[in-house]
This record gives structure tokens, C-alpha cells and sequence, in this order.
């Protein structure tokens, strides 16, 4: 296709994206407190059951940041689908085969990290961030979260454990494309792990608990993406072997 078809193929798909993200940000918004309920459920279930706001239009905002929120959640099997539709008449068959598994993968890994951030994470790191009430010094010491502040916690905790759990898929797109080898996956996970607690510390609140519940997922996952390359590398080879002998053979 000539350029201006592939810029014209593009806006489509954007198009096709902003609309669904408008659609959903539409009904999220309208179910927003019904969604902030069960962010704060895990803040409920150890004992706090009061958030405050101090600025005049916070807790209106916080209803948007709720509704963009979910809006994005539920919109993306369209942006998925949308990207799919972009760059699958460019592969070909054996690409799209290899690719596809990667693309259907990618909400699976963010469900299970937004999950384990929701139902494991956030319950043990706010017990620890909120067991510092009580009297210190002589004075009484007092959690009073804010709307906003705990959206913007239990938000990051959600997203950074959704997007650090691709991390099989990206290492094993990269070995796929030949970026790197098992071999240098292998000798640099010394690297890795300490990779794995700076990606900690960028995408969860500053504490060390919640750090750790992070890193160390990160570095079993990479593990898991360590074996996932090795049983896949050996099958490749296998094929190819195959696909070697059967041309060889006589006619």
C-alpha cells in the first residue's frame, strides 16, 4: 500500500479506538461510584471505612479519573483487535501465527497482575503504610486518607502490576525477533533481578513493601519466561531440523 493508504488505514483504527474509549468512559462514568466502592474495598476490609477530600472539586474529579480508569480497562480488547487489524495484512501466515498467541496473552498476564495487586498487594501494603497510627510522642496519630490520594494509590498499584506482569511476552517477543538469546537472558539474570526492583520502585508508592510484592513476582516471572524460551527455542529447532530432512529425502 502506498503511504498515504497506510496513514488512511491508521486514523481509521484511532477512529475506531477513540470512539469505543468515549463510549465506555460514558457508561464508567456513569457507574463510577459504584467502581470507586470496590477499589476501596480492600481499605474496608482492614478496618478503615472513612476518606476525606479537602479541595472543593476533588471529589468530583476523582469520579472522572474513576470513570477514564475503567473506561480504559474495558476498551481495550478494542485496542487490542484494532491493533491486530493494523498490522496482520503485513505479516505474513507464519508470522501472524507466531504473533497472535503474544496478543492474546497480554490481557491475561495484566488481569492476573491488576488481580494479585487488588486481592494480595494492596491489602498487605496498606496495613503497613496505616499501622503507623496511634501515639507517638504523645500526640495521636491519625490516617486520614483522601479520595484522590487513595484513587492514585490503588490506581498505580493496579496498572504497575498489570504492565510488569508482560514481561514474559517482551522477552519472549524480543528472542523471537532475535534481539536477544536465551543464552544472554540466561547470564544476565543477576541484571535482571536488580532491573526488576528499580521497575518495582518506579511503579508502586515508595515503600519497601510494596516493592518487594512487586520485584519478586518479577523476577519468578522471569523465570517462567527463561523456561517458556528454552521449550520454545528447542521446538523451533526441532521443526527445522524436520523441515530439513523432509526436503532432503528423494523424490
Amino acid at each position: 500500500m502506498p503511504l498515504l493508504d497506510h496513514l488512511i488505514e491508521l486514523r481509521n483504527r484511532l477512529l475506531w479506538c477513540v470512539l469505543a474509549l468515549a463510549i465506555s468512559f460514558g457508561i464508567c462514568f456513569y457507574f463510577a461510584q459504584t467502581i470507586y466502592g470496590w477499589l476501596v474495598q480492600p481499605l474496608k476490609n482492614i478496618g478503615h471505612d472513612r476518606l476525606i477530600y479537602t479541595d472543593i472539586f476533588e471529589a468530583f474529579f476523582v469520579q472522572v479519573k474513576v470513570g477514564l480508569f475503567a473506561a480504559l480497562m474495558v476498551s481495550f480488547p478494542v485496542f487490542a483487535t484494532q491493533i491486530w487489524r493494523f498490522i496482520a495484512p503485513g505479516l505474513y501466515r507464519k508470522e501472524k501465527k507466531a504473533f497472535l498467541p503474544f496478543l492474546l496473552m497480554t490481557p491475561i498476564l495484566f488481569g492476573m497482575g491488576a488481580s494479585m495487586a487488588y486481592f494480595g498487594a494492596m491489602p498487605v501494603a496498606l496495613r503497613f503504610l496505616l499501622g503507623f497510627e496511634g501515639n507517638v510522642g504523645g500526640v495521636t496519630q491519625e490516617a486520614l486518607p483522601g479520595v484522590g490520594n487513595y484513587l492514585n494509590f490503588s490506581t498505580t498499584f493496579i496498572f504497575g502490576f498489570g504492565v510488569a506482569f508482560q514481561l514474559p511476552v517482551l522477552l519472549m517477543l524480543l528472542e523471537r525477533a532475535g534481539i536477544v538469546t536465551y543464552e544472554q537472558l540466561r547470564d544476565g539474570r543477576r541484571y535482571a533481578i536488580v532491573g526488576a526492583f528499580v521497575a518495582a520502585a518506579v511503579l508502586t508508592p515508595p515503600d519497601i513493601i510494596s516493592q518487594l510484592l512487586l520485584a519478586i513476582p518479577l523476577c519468578l516471572l522471569y523465570e517462567l519466561a527463561l523456561i517458556a524460551i528454552r521449550f520454545t527455542h528447542k521446538k523451533r529447532t526441532q521443526e527445522v531440523v524436520t523441515a530439513t530432512e523432509d526436503e532432503g529425502e528423494p523424490a
